[in-house]
């Protein structure tokens, strides 16, 4: 029998999705990386690890509002009536606890890291957190989450440097936003008509789902540019076009998994692919910043 204590600590895991983190911690790994890199800078293990403490708490702070904002919604909805405040698992009370905790801890890191990062923390907590807002009233809702996602590289460059001094890290952010855009729309056919039910915005529910899939494609294409782009900055050699290849594959694997008249892999294409994309291609760009 597990103790109490781990129960409690197991239910806060799974409120916050923490294994999705994989999405965008190794793009922090990359911008950190890029920094060093890029400016001819010495290692910095206190630093690494601010950034992936300031990772998880605004994951944490992020996904804890997303379910405590959104937990009567999550009640009428079969797929997510399960989630942990909506099924009364966690209180709606120890929800918003665990959020200002961990916006508290956020902005002490970010404190702890630079004055910059400090200035900007408040700007990020507002994208991240107001994204939960956005399914009310605009279908562009994915792009919201790809924008928090995207502060990731920019983030982790800006911890290590203290400034804005490079485009590239700029381009990086811009993959991460339509990248996590386009498979935000494939995550949301699975709910396009209750959305549309419910009176909430996405683009599934306002163009339907053969024309959601559509606009994925062009986004996830957009992406594919934009690292090539990255590439031609960065006038790396064989280890970039392999991340290259590998991520375009992993891209757009998920597009042969998902039709609009078949949803049965939306999960395997969701996080599978788009977690081995960031991985491999994140490891592989550093790997080629060096090699």
């Amino acid at each position: 029998m597990q103790p109490k204590s781990m129960s409690g600590i197991k239910k806060y895991f799974s409120m916050v999705k923490f294994a999705h983190s994989v999405f965008a911690m190794p793009f922090a790994f990359l911008g950190f990386f890029l920094a060093i890199r890029l400016n001819n800078l010495q290692f910095d293990y206190t630093t690494l690890g601010y950034i992936v403490f300031a990772m998880i708490f605004a994951r944490n702070a992020a996904m804890g509002f997303n379910r405590y904002l959104d937990r009567n919604i999550d009640k009428l909805n079969d797929r997510t009536k399960g989630r942990e405040v909506a099924a009364g698992i966690i209180s709606s009370k120890n929800a918003l606890i665990f959020i200002i905790i961990n916006v508290l801890l956020f902005m002490g890191t970010a404190w702890l890291i630079n004055s910059l990062a400090f200035y900007l923390s408040p700007i990020a907590l507002a994208v991240v957190l107001g994204y939960s807002y956005t399914k009310r009233f605009t279908v562009l809702c994915h792009l919201v989450l790809g924008l928090g996602l995207s502060l990731a590289p920019i983030g982790a460059y800006i911890s290590v440097t203290g400034s804005f001094n490079n485009i590239i890290p700029v381009i990086f952010s811009f993959v991460v936003l339509f990248w996590t855009a386009g498979f935000d729309i494939i995550y949301a056919l699975q709910d396009a008509d209750f959305d549309k039910e419910n009176n909430l915005k996405s683009i599934p529910s306002r163009l339907g789902k053969k024309q959601a899939l559509l606009v994925a494609r062009s986004l996830h294409i957009l992406t594919a540019l934009l690292v090539m782009l990255a590439g031609y900055f960065l006038n790396t050699g064989l280890w970039y076009s392999i991340a290259i290849g590998v991520f375009i594959v992993a891209l757009f694997s998920q597009h042969r998994l998902v039709s609009a008249d078949d949803l049965s892999k939306v999960n395997l294409a969701f996080f599978t692919t788009n977690g081995i994309a960031s991985i491999v291609f994140s490891g592989l760009t550093i790997i080629s910043l060096y090699y």
